[in-house]
């Protein structure tokens, strides 16, 4: 795959963006990206994601770090939309299945083990100023 083609996304309006971060346990790398994939990922878990109310998830993986970014309508709450997706069928239980591909600690929901990122560049607030 050449990286340097990037990645089409489209515009659907005004939106939130979230970015997470979370270290992988390198010697099952494989695996994660392998369950990730989208012909392996189970059904119940995108369908699941899209049900809380995100538009679109990514998620990025360089050496033994996962980054996810996550798009959101404008009126997104997070607690609230990972609250009622922790209780969406299988879900705690693909929590636990990719937990052993992680190195943030079993029995945790996916909120509690990826962190939030701060942004501190935007190139399109920086040139509204």
């Amino acid at each position: 795959m050449d990286l340097k083609k990037g990645y089409s996304e489209v515009q659907k309006g005004e939106t939130k963006r979230y970015c997470q971060f979370l270290k992988l346990n390198p010697d099952t790398l494989e695996q994660y990206r392998y369950w990730h994939d989208s012909k392996n990922i189970w059904r119940e878990i995108p369908e699941g994601i899209r049900k809380a109310g995100i538009l679109n998830m990514e998620i990025y993986v360089v050496n033994d770090l996962a980054f996810m970014i996550i798009e959101t309508p404008s009126g997104f709450v997070w607690d609230e939309a990972f609250g009622r997706l922790a209780t969406y069928e299988r879900q705690a239980e693909w929590e636990e299945f990719v937990a052993k591909f992680q190195e943030a600690g079993e029995g945790k929901r996916s909120e509690e083990k990826w962190q939030l990122i701060e942004r501190i560049f935007s190139l399109n607030e920086s040139l509204k100023r």
